[in-house]
Order: structure tokens, then C-alpha cells, then sequence
């Protein structure tokens, strides 16, 4: 196992406190980041492993929805509140607040559901695009470069990710359209925990999603006047899928105002089936 991912698996592994008044309370620590700032990803997933260890096992996450309310400092750890708000036959819902510092950074309401059968239909994966054996790996294109943004994305990562058409880590290449797709997985074998491939997940989701914002308006990573930040975040689950196997994340954005990008994007396995739905909305500021 790399040093990324097991640092990735430590960060999910929340203490109990064992603290019970109205809520449950659980600490985590934060991964180090070259900005200083909490990934969001990374809250995200930590405040569903702690809602997770608040619900009967019978029960998985088919929802999430989290405010990003300020920056998270990355040199400190995370306290997890989590309000058992609801606990019905089929359905229970959580609110889990991060805190830092006695002060909130993410508010998110989580719901879970027992296995059910129903109605079924899909949205098709796109058929023509290239696979991820055929691109190179985001390793292969960052590791000659030195700066400490690039060495973290090519090192530090827990996922491998691979850009079609192309990355723009440094430049915006070819149309610029407000769509992209990008193959990921995590660098190595996940535990069979559900949970924690659903927490993968919902933490990988965050690494690209507004590209296609930025990637319409010829935006790289490597822009000096670019500020960026994630206001909200949504995601649902359909289907099941391990994270350490290939995923297709496909990736628009219907509309850019106000310094606000909205993206959209769907997670498909390797068999076609749609794993997952993400949308969300980040501050996108750049100089005129």
C-alpha cells in the first residue's frame, strides 16, 4: 500500500469519543495540503464515516448534501457532531457539522436507506471515449515538474486520475468546452468496507469537478489570479462500486455568473452502470 493511501485510510479512521448528549462526537485528523486549507473532499468524507457510525448496518448512504461554510486549517484536526435527526423503517437521516476550533466548517445532512427494489432506469455512459490504460496517469505527467502543488497532485495523492481529453494542470488544450471526463480509482486495494468505498468516493468527487468551468473559459490550475473554492455539495448514490477499481466520472457545467460556477457530473463503473450523481456550486474568481 503507498504512503498516500494509507495516509488517505487514516484520515477516514475517526475516534469516538464516546461523548453522548444530543449528539455523537467524533475527532479526526486532517491531511497536510500545500495551501494550508482543509480539502473538501476530505471533510466530506469524514463527515459521512461519522454519520455512518451512527446507523444500523443494514443501512447505506444514498445521499448527501454539505455547505462548505469557511476554510478548514489543515495543520489541525476535526471535531464530527452528529444529530441523529431522523430513524424511520426504511429511512434515516443525519446532520454531521465539522468543527474547528469550537467553530463550524461544513454543515452536511446525510440520508440512508435499507436495500430495496423498485422502478430502475439510467442515463447511458458514453461510449467513445478512451479508456484509462490509454491516457497517462496524472504520476506521468506532474512528477518532472518541481513545485509543490505539482509534487503533492503527483505523490500525495490517494488517486490516480486520468483527463480526457487532457489535464489542465498548466493549459487549457484543444475546445474550449464546458465538459470533460476523468478515469479514477484510488492507488492501490481498499478494505471491503461499503462505507468506506462510499466515503472514497464522495472524497474523489470533489479533486475535478469544477474543471468544467473552468476549462470552458480557458482556466488552468496554473493561472496565478485563479481563486477557487467549493460553496456546496451534493451527492447521490445509486449503485454500488468499489472505489479502487475504474471509474468514469463525467463532468459539465450549464452555467458559470456572479463569480459561481455550477458542475454537474455522473461516476460510471467499467460495465456501463451509473454509481453515482454529484453536483456543485464554487466561487470561480479570476481577474478581467
Amino acid at each position: 500500500m503507498s504512503d498516500a493511501l494509507a495516509g488517505f485510510l487514516t484520515t477516514l479512521d475517526l475516534v469516538d469519543t464516546g461523548a453522548r448528549t444530543t449528539e455523537d462526537i467524533f475527532t479526526g485528523p486532517s491531511q497536510s495540503m500545500p495551501n494550508g486549507r482543509v480539502f473538501g473532499g476530505q471533510v466530506l468524507a469524514q463527515s459521512l464515516i461519522a454519520a455512518t457510525r451512527t446507523v444500523d448496518d443494514d443501512r447505506a448512504v444514498h445521499s448527501l448534501h454539505g455547505y462548505f461554510l469557511r476554510p478548514g486549517d489543515a495543520s489541525a484536526d476535526i471535531t464530527f457532531a452528529v444529530d441523529r435527526i431522523h430513524d424511520g423503517r426504511s429511512f434515516t437521516t443525519r446532520r454531521a457539522q465539522a468543527y474547528q476550533n469550537g467553530v463550524p466548517i461544513l454543515s452536511a445532512i446525510l440520508s440512508f436507506q435499507t436495500e430495496d427494489s423498485g422502478l430502475e432506469h439510467q442515463v447511458e455512459m458514453p461510449a467513445d471515449l478512451p479508456g484509462p490504460e490509454e491516457l497517462p496517469s496524472a504520476v506521468e505527467v506532474l512528477s518532472a515538474v518541481d513545485h509543490p502543488v505539482a509534487r503533492t497532485w503527483a505523490r500525495e495523492r490517494a488517486f490516480d486520475m486520468r483527463h480526457v481529453p487532457n489535464p489542465i494542470y498548466f493549459s487549457v488544450e484543444g475546445e474550449r468546452e464546458a465538459r470533460q471526463a476523468v478515469w479514477i480509482r484510488s492507488l492501490g486495494t481498499l478494505p471491503d468496507d461499503p462505507a468506506l468505498h462510499r466515503a472514497a468516493l464522495v472524497y474523489a468527487s470533489d479533486y475535478t469537478i469544477l474543471e468544467s468551468v473552468m476549462r470552458r473559459h480557458g482556466v488552468s490550475w496554473a493561472r496565478p489570479d485563479l481563486k477557487m473554492a467549493s460553496l456546496d455539495h451534493a451527492m447521490w448514490w445509486h449503485r454500488f462500486a468499489r472505489a479502487d477499481e475504474w471509474l468514469l466520472y463525467t463532468q459539465s457545467s450549464p452555467s458559470a455568473s456572479g463569480g459561481r460556477g455550477l458542475a454537474l457530473g455522473r461516476i460510471y463503473d467499467l460495465g456501463g452502470r451509473l454509481i453515482a450523481s454529484v453536483a456543485q456550486e464554487g466561487m470561480v474568481r479570476v481577474k478581467d
